[in-house]
This record gives structure tokens, sequence and C-alpha cells, in this order.
């Protein structure tokens, strides 16, 4: 990889779909909690959940099933019940799952480390979730320079803030330096919002290329193994 001037400081990667494997697990414990709480949702709205905080969805969720609403307590109690679900409903699966990071996704790490470009991880879940995540990945400690989720925001993807709390870590002061990757709409919405330079979609995930052409894309790649061919 040649030292560039449009080779990015800071490559900010997803998890699900883009560096571990999505076989489905997410959407099916969203389903089981939902239906497990009484909680009405689309089954055909999931998609469009993907790559979002869980709990702000089921917030919104809960929010607009309560008619008329009911205490703030009894909204927020079913919220986090709801959530708790499906933590457990994930994470039981995700352990049973055979060779969950993509066997791509550490080589492409190291290629952009040894080139001199630092990485981050974002994710929609929770911090236990994610310790538990990368606890199952096989990769070393400190694979990533910096790493963000839903615990460390105010608001999730399309919200740049994951984006801009990663560039906090980093010193990282100039969009322009940044390239944001994910498999879904919402992580290139995100990366507009922060005014990243390049927002790359991956095919391995929640969303197709039709779906991640409709977003705000500079690039669409087969899998996260091709994203240092970007500038190489």
């Amino acid at each position: 990889m040649r030292p560039r001037a449009d080779v990015p400081a800071l490559v900010i990667f997803d998890l699900g779909g883009t560096t571990i494997h999505d076989r489905g697990e997410v959407p099916a414990a969203f389903a089981a909690a939902l239906q497990a709480s009484r909680i009405d949702f689309d089954p055909h709205d999931i998609a469009s959940w993907r790559g979002a905080s869980k709990r702000e969805v089921l917030a919104q969720l809960v929010a607009r099933q309560h008619h008329p609403p009911g205490p703030d307590r009894d909204r927020d109690a079913l919220v986090s019940d709801t959530y708790q679900r499906f933590r457990d409903a994930l994470e039981t699966q995700l352990r049973a799952a055979p060779d969950l990071a993509f066997a791509d996704a550490a080589p492409a790490f190291k290629r952009l480390t040894s080139a001199g470009i630092r990485i981050a991880l974002n994710s929609g879940f929770d911090r236990p979730v994610l310790d538990t995540v990368l606890g199952l990945t096989g990769w070393s400690d400190g694979v990533f320079d910096a790493v963000v989720c839903a615990d460390d925001v105010t608001m999730g993807r399309p919200a740049p803030m994951m984006i801009f709390r990663s560039m906090a870590l980093l010193g990282v002061t100039d969009p322009r330096r940044v390239a944001v990757i994910g498999d879904t709409r919402l992580d290139l919405e995100a990366g507009a919002n922060a005014g990243a330079a390049y927002r790359i979609g991956v095919l391995t995930g929640a969303h197709d290329r039709a779906t991640l052409e409709q977003g705000p894309f500079t690039h669409i790649v087969a899998s996260v193994g091709a994203v240092p061919d970007i500038w190489a």
C-alpha cells in the first residue's frame, strides 16, 4: 500500500455482517424478544433496523404501542426487560455459532495497521454483548485502536456520534481522513452525516447491493478483505 494523500488516517469498521458473520442471529433474537414481551412489530421492518441501536428501536416500539401512554417507569421497565431477553437470546446463538469472524477480517486489519492506518470498531450493541462477541472472534487484544459501542454515545446510527467518538479518542479531527465500513444503509448514512470521505458498503451482511446503492456510498466491495485494496 503506497502512502498517498487520499489514504485515510482512520478506518472505522462495523461489527455484525461486516467483520463477523451475520447468519440471522440478530433479527431472530430481536424478534423473539419482541414476541416474548408482546410488543407489536412488522417482521418486514426488521431489515430496516439493521445497524441501529436495538435499545433505541425498542424504546420507539414501546412508546408507539402504549396508547394511552402509561407511566414512564412502566415503559422503561418494558424496554429493559425486552432488551435483556434480546441480549440473552443473541449471546446464546452467537456462542453456538462456528467461525464467527470472517476469515479475511484479521488480514485486512493487519494490512491497514501495517500501512500506518489506525482502525476502530463501532457497534450498535451495548458493551457487555460487544465484549462477549469480541471474545469469540479469536482476534488478539488490542487489534483495534478504539472500540465504541451504543453505551458510549447518546444517539445511535444514522447519527454520527460513534464515528465522532472514535475520531476524538484517536485524535483525528478531519472527517475527510476517515473511512467508514458497513453492511447497512445506516452505516453509510452515519458516515455521510459525519462527513467521512469514504463510505464503503460490504456485501456480506444485512443489505444487498441494490439497498446499499440507495445510500450515500462511495464504494461497494465484496467483503471486508477487499477494503485495503481501495488504497493499494
